[in-house]
């Protein structure tokens, strides 16, 4: 049987309630769960982006786009894998300040990681640490061992690789469907 890709799904929207609920069962009746998600306006005016990663197969996940895009507030979907975009996720750290004061090899890791420190209290510190999954996992299991007290990932944010904005021509593409319409 053949290993399910990791794909990332990009959902151009209308910010409106309810939408986020409608993707997540379309995704649930296919048996795929979501890996991560995040959302937030984008470079077009009054038009939101809710990326989603999830494994699966390219016959299933374009049947799944394909689904998405019969959504109302979807204007248009695509899907990619990772070698056709830049992307990235922030993760958070929360060390004892006791601990990276004492223990000079903490410091070191944090360094080694590439990671910056964002705030320091007498209580504790909070790191930031931004990267692929692969490199905020490393980071993660090696503060386990300095009584790490809460660590948090964000979604994954991705931009295509590809010179062409998919979106913007689809959107022109409607618009000039419409002036004909209206000359008609």
């Amino acid at each position: 049987m053949e290993q399910p890709t990791l794909f990332t799904i990009a959902v151009f929207t209308e910010n409106h309630i309810g939408l986020l609920n409608q993707l997540s069962i379309i995704l649930t009746r296919r048996a795929i769960n979501i890996e991560s998600i995040t959302a937030s306006r984008c470079l077009i005016p009054e038009v939101h982006k809710i990326t989603l990663t999830c494994y699966s197969d390219p016959v299933t996940i374009e049947k799944v786009v394909k689904q998405i895009e019969k959504k109302i507030d979807v204007l248009k979907a695509f899907f990619y894998t990772d070698d056709q975009i830049v992307y990235q996720e922030v993760a958070l750290y929360k060390v004892p300040t006791s601990r990276l004061l004492d223990e000079q090899n903490l410091e070191e890791i944090i360094r080694r990681h590439s990671a910056r420190i964002l705030e320091i209290t007498r209580d504790y510190t909070v790191v930031e640490k931004t990267g692929h999954i692969d490199e905020t996992e490393a980071l993660f299991e090696e503060l386990k061992r300095y009584d790490l007290r809460q660590f948090v990932r964000s979604g994954r944010v991705a931009i295509t690789k590809s010179p062409i904005e998919y979106v913007d021509r689809f959107l022109a593409e409607q618009e000039q469907r419409r002036q004909n319409l209206d000359r008609q």
